[in-house]
């Protein structure tokens, strides 16, 4: 018969102690996906501030830096949710191959042109197919321990180890790119890229026997065709829409004031900082045992990262706004495993990866903008101007959020699916 998902916890599993960090690495098989994931998705936070180095080098404008950096965050957000469908209908080793190699040729090519000094629209002709073929590992990995922790109570720990390790590729990423760009040369941050992208990506398809079955995913789809046609999933997808706006405002705006004190360098320092507070307080979230509903945590959450980021614009240290950097930093982690959490109540699990592509594509549309306007309020005005976006947008994505946090919560027929497959509450089986 079908596992029920209830709302709220009995009292008896209430009282089991929460399996944690150890019990969920020592699950069998999640190594084997985890370390290749690892280098998969370590370029996704390499891309966009490796374009804006070598661009704003080549070019000597924000501007045009971060509009390139843009078309790329757009491209991938408008393909992220069909490459997540795909993997669900075809299988992720299907999507992967042709895509990481597709991804390390484009960004390869990007590279060439910039260095050439192509004109703009050559640029963004090449970032293009570079942001559109970007592997969306993330939501694989987590479609996998989908498969593997069915209906265990787990899930909850998966969701908050994976944003921990998304935000520790935004501490490694950012330095790394940074490094390479200032230290090497300009270009050598896009073409670590592209070589990570690669091989991670490929080491990553290897990976057969714990990929999502292709045949649950199609059972799966007879109930839900599309994971945009749950309403909380389109809220959610404004909400990580705000999110973005605070990473692509902050990469711009971070660089735009290291180069003006003369120390470039500082950047991946503040940049790493930030996404250090993001992971620290992700580790924090991923061992507390909640109570609260999650979609009244996300609204906190979500309240404490726009009241944070509006103090940014004001900041004129270095010291400043690298504990602002931290705060706020340390308010995006809450908010970004809440909302992975809540997919699991609302999305089937045939699903499941496009929901996580669409809200990763949602980051990643959110940053495209965020850069695009950042960069011209940099160039245009004065230094650290560039801050007022991850004001705005939170703000505008807060709004929408308390107005519509009741979708939210899951129906009843949404929280009862097959084998009760990827929820992180307890499953009581008939």
């Amino acid at each position: 018969m079908a596992s029920t998902v209830t709302s709220e916890p009995s009292k008896d599993s209430s009282a089991a102690p929460r399996p944690g960090y150890g019990s969920l690495l020592r699950t069998r098989g999640a190594w084997t996906f985890l370390l290749p994931g690892f280098a998969a998705r370590q370029p996704f936070a390499m891309l966009t501030l490796s374009i804006v180095l070598l661009v704003q080098h080549t070019t000597g404008s924000y501007g045009a830096a971060g509009a390139a950096a843009a078309v790329t965050g757009v491209s991938m957000a408008l393909f992220a949710p069909y490459s997540g469908r795909l993997a669900d209908r075809h299988g992720q080793r299907a999507v992967l191959v042709p895509g990481v190699i597709l991804h390390a040729v484009a960004a390869l090519t990007l590279t060439a042109l910039a260095l050439a000094d192509a004109p703009l629209w050559a640029l963004f002709a090449a970032a293009v197919p570079t942001g559109a073929s970007v592997p969306q590992v993330g939501p694989m990995v987590r479609a996998r321990w989908g498969v593997k922790l069915k209906g265990s109570p787990l899930m909850s720990t998966a969701a908050a180890f994976e944003s921990v390790t998304d935000e520790l590729t935004f501490v490694v990423g950012p330095l790394l790119a940074t490094a390479l760009c200032t230290a090497v040369n300009p270009a050598a941050g896009l073409v670590t890229e592209a070589s990570l992208t690669l091989v991670g990506g490929l080491l990553f398809a290897a990976q057969k026997s714990t990929q999502p079955s292709v045949a649950d995913g199609g059972h799966a789809r007879v109930q839900h065709a599309s994971a945009l046609s749950v309403p909380g999933v389109r809220v959610l997808i404004v909400t990580f829409l705000g999110i973005g706006s605070v990473f692509g405002g902050m990469q711009v705006s971070l660089a735009a004031y290291s180069e003006s004190i003369g120390e470039p360098g500082l950047n991946g320092i503040l940049y790493g900082t930030f996404a250090a507070g993001n992971m620290l307080s992700g580790l924090v979230c991923g061992a507390i045992a909640w109570k609260a509903a999650p979609q009244h945590r996300l609204v906190v959450a979500y309240a404490a990262l726009a009241l944070t980021a509006s103090g940014l614009w004001a900041a004129h240290s270095v010291l400043v706004l690298a504990g602002l950097g931290l705060l706020v930093g340390m308010c995006i982690a809450p908010a970004l495993i809440t909302g992975y959490t809540l997919v699991d109540g609302l999305v089937p699990a045939g699903a499941r990866t496009e929901a996580f592509t669409w809200l990763t594509g949602a980051v990643a549309l959110g940053q495209a903008a965020a850069v695009t306007v950042a960069g011209q309020l940099e160039d245009r005005l004065r230094t650290g101007a560039g801050f007022l976006v991850p004001l705005g947008g939170t703000l505008l994505a807060l709004a929408v959020l308390l107005a519509l946090r009741s979708r939210l919560v899951g129906s009843p027929r949404e929280r009862t699916v097959a084998r009760g497959v990827g929820h992180r509450v307890p499953v009581t089986v008939d």
